[in-house]
């Protein structure tokens, strides 16, 4: 076959975009074009790539099967590409790295961090929850996930890099606020803010108070940590999150830190990636700070959490 790099990279924004137009306007060309592109495609592959049913473009099974293809080329092309910078002495390309979002705030100083050592790197941020991450995961379409409570029935490799605390924090009116070496037990009788049933900070905060037979009276579910922190300033109770979501509003006077003797807890952030993927240099790069560079890592969590 005598496939062009141009026909995949069509191609795959057709499969992108499920539509020749959005594709063409995404590539600067005619609609024409790509469908010439497509066309000579599935000369090659001797099968249609894509039908309409309805109104609606899908994927043939063949489309799907040159689509794993040329991800799996493109790939191999960027990590050329990364290779032959590192040879240079210069490590450029960019980093796909998707996290729970309970560490969103954080992320960006670890990256700056890391930037300082490879200031030719870029990098691609999405900020999920857990179980979109855990779906992202297995389409496999980041270098790297940060997150918490890693899934233990996948094929995945690990590693913790960082203390996660979860603190409870609630506005400077709560009654709360104003008291010192609270008991855990006093828990049960306030309106406590919780993430959702399968996030990582929720199965936590779920299991330690269980642990300690805490049985929470009054609950609201709130579908994210921002939420949940917006909630504890607007008084709809106390939230339970983790320390690096709340540490700015802290700062800021907007939450106070409740004064828990049993808390915070604490858990690991940690470094996940598919069992057997193929790194890029720039994804081994990261890990391999997150790794060496602990001390520095931990000294950065600690200054944001001041």
């Amino acid at each position: 076959m005598r496939m062009t790099l141009r026909q995949l990279q069509v191609f795959r924004a057709v499969c992108s975009c499920h539509s020749f137009s959005r594709a063409a306007e995404d590539m600067a060309l005619t609609q024409s074009a790509v469908s010439q592109q497509i066309r000579q495609l599935e000369e090659q592959v001797e099968q249609p790539l894509f039908e309409y049913v309805g109104r609606k473009l899908y994927l043939t099974e063949a489309a799907n099967s040159l689509l794993a293809a040329s991800e799996d080329i493109f790939a191999r092309l960027e990590s050329l590409d990364m290779s032959l910078s590192t040879l240079q002495g210069n490590l450029q390309g960019e980093l796909r790295l998707a996290v729970v979002s309970s560490i969103q705030y954080l992320t960006p100083h670890l990256l700056a961090a890391f930037r300082e050592h490879y200031p030719g790197v870029s990098f691609r941020l999405e900020i999920a929850t857990r179980g979109q991450v855990i779906q992202r995961l297995r389409d496999n379409l980041d270098d790297v996930v940060l997150m918490g409570l890693v899934p233990e029935d996948r094929a995945l490799e690990f590693f913790p890099f960082l203390n996660n605390p979860i603190i409870a924090v609630a506005n400077t009116d709560h009654p709360l606020a104003r008291r010192s070496d609270l008991s855990l037990a006093e828990i049960e009788g306030v309106m406590v803010l919780q993430r959702e049933p399968g996030s990582g900070t929720r199965k936590a905060s779920d299991d330690f108070l269980q642990e300690k037979r805490v049985h929470l009276q009054q609950s609201m579910q709130l579908g994210s940590s921002e939420s949940l922190i917006q909630g504890a300033i607007a008084g709809l109770g106390i939230a339970l999150v983790s320390g690096h979501a709340a540490s700015a509003f802290i700062r800021s006077g907007a939450l106070v830190r409740l004064d828990f003797t049993e808390l915070p807890l604490y858990r690991s952030w940690c470094a996940v990636h598919a069992r057997g993927k193929r790194l890029s240099p720039v994804a081994q790069a990261f890990l391999a700070f997150l790794r060496s560079e602990r001390a520095q890592i931990r000294g950065l969590a600690e200054q944001f959490n001041a």
